[in-house]
């Protein structure tokens, strides 16, 4: 026999196996980073349903259309969808009821979504644990109804909390500051995986009708958000300011303002690039888990005043493409805004600052993340 013939032959190599994934939202009822989060989230796995709580086409963005949404039964009460606040009470039930047939379920969570029932492994993107557990006064802000409701239901989803992540394999937090609360809560290993920039200076642009030179503030006009410190600290700096929102915080915002700031709601990507691209500089005062605003601003050249603190020490550099300020009052915000508009800023250096946060490398890791998972089971 010829003995390189008689040798056995290799069996061929098995196709390695699909992993089935899932991802589930909160909500869909909004625009904002979690949103953008999550349709990067899509486009890195394709195929992937949609599971959420509550989905209002016409109040988030319009790419969701093309992907498979599944909102769960609750999203059947028409006025809960406009109102989501309102169904808190139902929220974990909502999700504890949800049982979802994937290999990975990937829950893109500020608290709830990583609380439903898989076949197979959660992996948790953490953008907050809870704010209506462990920042009650943050999240409530001005709302003592809600800042009651939420002590009030603290000793029951406390444990409903605590049960839904033991049942995840892995976490993700999008920032160092969500990654320490994550550990200091739950005392569990997190790896860091910043969110992308997916909002840039490309694309359509549609035109505002506001005269260029303004501040401009991007935030839902939330307590946390410290709106009115801004609001404030702009009329003492006697500029005009365009604040990009909506909230249950709107009407009393409205009510204080100067003439000088303009409330615009519903904006759309085109005309939210010109407001962009047309203002001299972002402000934000909020507690943010990830500073997403200064990313965007920067795509344009645009510096930012931002707070020393949360997730702005991950994407503002002190002096470089932005300022930071240490506390949110008027009178800091308003010396930091007066820096902001008196410096001069390398619009190169900004933009390269927005491309470090790209969306292939987010992409990249995430995939990554749910093959592993995938192949523990």
């Amino acid at each position: 026999l010829d003995p390189v013939r008689a040798q056995p032959r290799p069996a061929p190599s098995t196709r390695q196996a699909v992993i089935r994934t899932a991802i589930v939202h909160d909500h869909l009822v909004q625009t904002g980073g979690a949103e953008r989060v999550l349709l990067a989230m899509a486009r890195a796995l394709p195929g992937s349903p949609v599971h959420t709580s509550f989905y209002e086409p016409g109040h988030t963005y319009p790419e969701l259309a093309g992907i498979d949404v599944r909102p769960m039964p609750i999203n059947r009460i028409g006025p809960l969808r406009d109102h989501h606040r309102l169904a808190f009470p139902l929220l974990a039930p909502a999700f504890s009821a949800t049982r979802i047939d994937a290999d990975v379920t990937l829950c893109s969570t500020a608290g709830w979504s990583h609380g439903v029932h898989t076949s197979g492994t959660k992996v948790a993107y953490w953008y907050a644990p809870a704010r209506w557990l462990y920042q009650i006064d943050q999240y409530a802000g001005h709302r003592r109804a809600v800042r009651f409701g939420a002590r009030v239901m603290a000793p029951a989803l406390g444990p409903w909390d605590r049960r839904a992540v033991a049942g995840v394999a892995r976490h993700l937090a999008l920032s160092s500051v969500i990654r320490t609360r994550l550990q200091d809560i739950y005392r569990i290993d997190v790896e860091l995986l910043p969110p992308p920039s997916t909002f840039g200076a490309t694309g359509e642009i549609a035109e505002h009708g506001i005269e260029p030179g303004y501040l401009l503030c991007v935030a839902r006009l939330l307590p946390y958000k410290n709106v009115d410190v801004v609001i404030e600290a702009a009329r003492r700096v006697g500029t005009r300011l365009v604040v990009v929102g909506r909230g249950p915080e709107a009407e009393r915002l409205r009510a204080a303002a100067p003439p000088s700031t303009i409330f615009l709601e519903g904006v759309p990507d085109a005309r939210l690039r010109a407001l962009y691209r047309d203002c001299h500089a972002v402000v934000a005062a909020a507690y943010e888990d990830f500073g997403l605003t200064p990313l965007e601003a920067a795509s344009f050249g645009r510096p930012s005043a931002a707070l020393a603190g949360g997730g702005f020490l991950d994407t503002v550099i002190d002096g470089e493409t932005g300022v930071l300020f240490e506390r949110p009052d008027p009178t800091t915000v308003a010396a930091a805004l007066r820096r902001v508009l008196d410096e001069t800023w390398d619009p190169a250096v900004l933009r390269a600052r927005a491309a470090a946060f790209s969306e292939p490398a987010f992409a990249e890791r995430l995939r990554a993340v749910v093959s592993e998972a995938g192949a523990s089971r």
